[in-house]
């Protein structure tokens, strides 16, 4: 055994030629660093099949990355692969039973751990073969450097993805405050707004990376850009900018199966609410042939409602959670806003908790207002209070009570403007041969639970689902999905009287 010769016949070895570059075993090793290359493996066997022997590439303790391990009768000299894994060694050369082996270090500090290259032949090693061995070492020594910096990368761009998941999150539960603090090491100013909109951008589920990555490149670190966490098809943007908006149309412009979807304006405490104004949208923009759309102020029934009267009920009806710390209060509040117009499961996605941790606030909730969220009508009022409240932008001051004639649900749906809107909403679905009306009351009273209403009706199931999807395009709005749209068609029916008003402990 010697440390850097390979002569067993106590002759000097002599010095190599210099190997031309052109030879082609130079260029075949050279290929494996272009881009469609670059594999270790694919390395470690070209050199065994080009030195007619084995070859493989152990890490610092010994386990294989790479090619073909000894035998148990050709084990290696662990001694010996330990001295050139510490450097004692950079090489070492020997013949054993009839095999000739070569040992290369490869690696090492900034690409620690370090490895060896280990070939055996049945041939002694010449001049060309050992040259082969030694290079080859150098590639894999590049390849290990370049998936380690790549590894890097990686992990950062992994860490840097959480946290503008950990800042939409913060938004998301009105905690404004550490959002900009978490944000102003990355992103400095990129909070330092009281203002912004948010898209949300649909793509094939092959494409999101792709697609966020390039938002990220086209808004230039001026908008919070997130992986959705609970569709998989979906990128989040919160824009302060107002040009934002144009700049993620030009994405969508010219790719198909992408869509845009964007809210208005909102403070970033009601983030919540602009993530869901974003996804109405973006149901609104498959139809659009631009594949666009930005969510419509179109006529709400809360804006039909006595302003004075609607802050009233709602504050009554919300005042058992006044009695709560203000981060609980903020958090219970922004988990029901979302629970309430998503499933558990994507509420959950989105606030990074569990779906058990959604059902017991949403269930906290429904204790403390003495509600029952499994009938839409219920929903539908508390729905309406939680968004009066969240656009008042503070809580009621404790201890306020209700007065002898105190504004009732039935009271805020019976003025005339609201009923005239409802009776105009609802008369659309007179149009037809199908009772299409008929069946959505029906679904409605039941819950939203097809099944159930179809026992009502004494019809299918499916037919009622099939109802119910005809009705979306008429109404101009999503209901099987729940939240919003199909909260103001729960009122509009409770204003006209096909359905009774809940009965609400506080209004």
């Amino acid at each position: 055994m010697t440390g850097r010769e390979d002569r067993t016949d106590g002759r000097p070895e002599e010095a190599p030629a210099e190997e031309d570059p052109r030879t082609p075993w130079a260029e075949e090793l050279l290929d494996q660093l272009r881009p469609g290359g670059r594999d270790a493996h694919k390395v470690v066997a070209w050199l065994a099949a080009s030195v007619h022997g084995t070859a493989c590439l152990l890490d610092g303790t010994g386990t294989l990355l790479a090619g073909q391990p000894p035998s148990p009768a050709e084990g290696l000299d662990e001694n010996l692969v330990a001295d050139v894994v510490t450097g004692r060694l950079a090489a070492a050369a020997l013949q054993d039973r009839g095999r000739h082996i070569r040992l290369v270090r490869v690696g090492g500090p900034p690409a620690s751990p370090a490895g060896v290259l280990a070939v055996l032949r049945a041939e002694p090693f010449d001049r060309r073969s050992a040259d082969m061995v030694t290079r080859t070492a150098a590639v894999l020594d590049l390849l290990l450097r370049a998936r380690g910096t790549d590894e890097t990368g990686r992990r950062l761009e992994q860490a840097t993805s959480a946290l503008r998941l950990a800042v939409l999150q913060l938004l998301m539960v009105e905690d404004t405050v550490s959002a900009r603090r978490v944000a102003a090491g990355l992103w400095p100013g990129l909070l330092d707004t009281d203002t912004a909109c948010v898209y949300v951008l649909e793509a094939r589920r092959g494409t999101r990376d792709r697609l966020a990555a390039e938002c990220l490149e086209a808004t230039g670190g001026g908008a919070l850009v997130v992986r959705c966490p609970a569709v998989d098809e979906h990128v989040i943007v919160l824009a302060p900018a107002e040009s934002t908006g144009e700049t993620l149309r030009s994405l969508v412009d010219g790719r198909p199966h992408t869509f845009l979807g964007g809210s208005t304006r909102h403070g970033l405490a009601r983030t919540a609410t602009a993530y869901g104004q974003a996804v109405s949208a973006l149901a609104v923009a498959r139809f659009r042939p631009d594949r666009t759309a930005v969510y419509a102020e179109r006529t709400r029934p809360e804006r039909l409602m006595d302003p004075e009267a609607l802050h009233a009920w709602s504050a009554r009806l919300l005042r058992p959670l006044d009695t709560l710390p203000h981060h609980v209060y903020a958090e219970l509040l922004a988990t029901t806003r979302l629970g309430l117009e998503f499933t558990a499961v994507s509420t959950a996605k989105i606030l990074g908790v569990s779906r058990n941790t959604v059902r017991a606030r949403m269930e906290r909730v429904e204790g403390l207002l003495g509600t029952d969220f499994s009938r839409l009508t219920v929903r539908a009022a508390v729905h309406l209070a939680l968004n009066t409240q969240a656009g008042l932008g503070h809580r009621t001051a404790p201890g306020t009570t209700a007065g002898p004639g105190a504004v009732r649900l039935g009271d805020l749906l019976a003025g005339p403007a609201l009923r005239g809107w409802a009776h105009e909403l609802l008369g659309r679905l007179t149009v037809g041969t199908r009772d299409l009306r008929g069946t959505l009351r029906a679904w409605i009273a039941a819950g939203g639970n097809a099944e159930r209403a179809a026992r009502l009706l004494g019809i299918h199931a499916q037919t009622v689902r099939e109802h119910i999807r005809g009705a979306e395009p008429v109404l101009q709005r999503r209901l099987l999905d729940g939240g919003r749209d199909l909260y103001e068609v729960v009122l509009a029916h409770l204003a006209v009287g096909d359905l009774e008003p809940p009965a609400l402990e506080g209004g």
